[in-house]
């Protein structure tokens, strides 16, 4: 495959990774690492260096849209940035120590746990619960837009919550997944809040926290430029594709296409890291 074709393969590879990535609050690296490494035969550590740039982009390209709509909670965001950006410098250090195979089953087996998890019911309606009072002391409690109006939640469990965005900043440096997938679950099951706030908070999020570990990944030569462009326009674009649709789109869709795609990329990660395939 010539230079042309492999950053076309690459562009739109990206393209659905960005899109996937804004519509789910994936971030697309989830999508991203697996296919340049599995389709693309990319080195994983290359692959993880342009997916936390690409994460950078996903964020930029979606957050704004997010804010705009009135979807993303701010104020939660800010506090929770803390937490996972120690947790990427972390991750990204501890990276460089362990062999690609073991990072590719890890990755697999966090994808799975993300899957099972996006599947337990949980209801959208969060107005009923009570105020947390450490939350409601941080301020963290809000509003989000419906097609009845503006719709009240309470925020709960601060301390896990801030505890889960620690070890998701983890997985961001070690796995350059921009860790969406756990913040999601970590906002939705655990502090209460409605899945459509979770997804575009944690767009709002990624950026940051990849940020904190690309430096790391440079560093050391990880990212490189005839990769990382195309990886990084495809992802852009698709990321603000992705965030016009998800004004509109159903809960119930974006958790299938959440726990669909994720599980058949953690089954395969898993079995390329334990065959050496990667």
């Amino acid at each position: 495959m010539n230079t042309l074709n492999f950053s076309l393969l690459v562009w739109f590879g990206s393209l659905g990774a960005g899109f996937l990535g804004a519509l789910t609050g994936l971030g697309g690296g989830v999508v991203l690492v697996p296919f340049l490494t599995v389709v693309c035969g990319v080195d994983i550590h290359y692959a993880i260096g342009a997916s936390l740039v690409s994460v950078i982009a996903t964020s930029s390209g979606a957050a704004s849209a997010y804010v705009k709509e009135g979807y993303t909670n701010l104020r939660l965001g800010m506090f929770l940035e803390m937490a996972t950006t120690f947790g990427a410098i972390a991750g990204a250090i501890v990276a460089a120590k362990i062999s690609t195979g073991t990072i590719a089953v890890v990755f697999g087996i966090v994808l799975l746990y993300s899957a099972y998890l996006s599947r337990q019911p949980h209801s959208e309606n969060t107005v009923i619960l009570p105020r947390d009072p450490l939350a409601t002391r941080l301020n963290l409690n809000s509003t989000y837009p419906t097609k009845m109006g503006e719709e009240s939640y309470n925020v709960r469990g601060v301390p896990l919550g801030f505890g889960l965005m620690f070890a998701a900043g983890i997985l961001s440096g070690l796995l350059g997944i921009g860790s969406g997938a756990l913040k999601v679950l970590a906002m939705d099951q655990v502090m209460g809040i409605p899945f459509k706030v979770s997804t575009t908070t944690s767009n709002f999020m990624i950026g940051v926290t990849a940020a904190a570990s690309a430096g790391i990944y440079l560093s050391r030569g990880y990212i490189d430029p005839g990769l990382t462009m195309p990886v990084m326009l495809g992802v852009l674009f698709g990321a603000v594709l992705g965030a016009r649709l998800l004004i509109g789109a159903k809960v119930t869709l974006l958790r299938n296409i959440f726990s669909g795609v994720i599980l058949v990329l953690a089954l395969e990660m898993i079995y390329k890291g334990l065959t050496g395939r990667l």
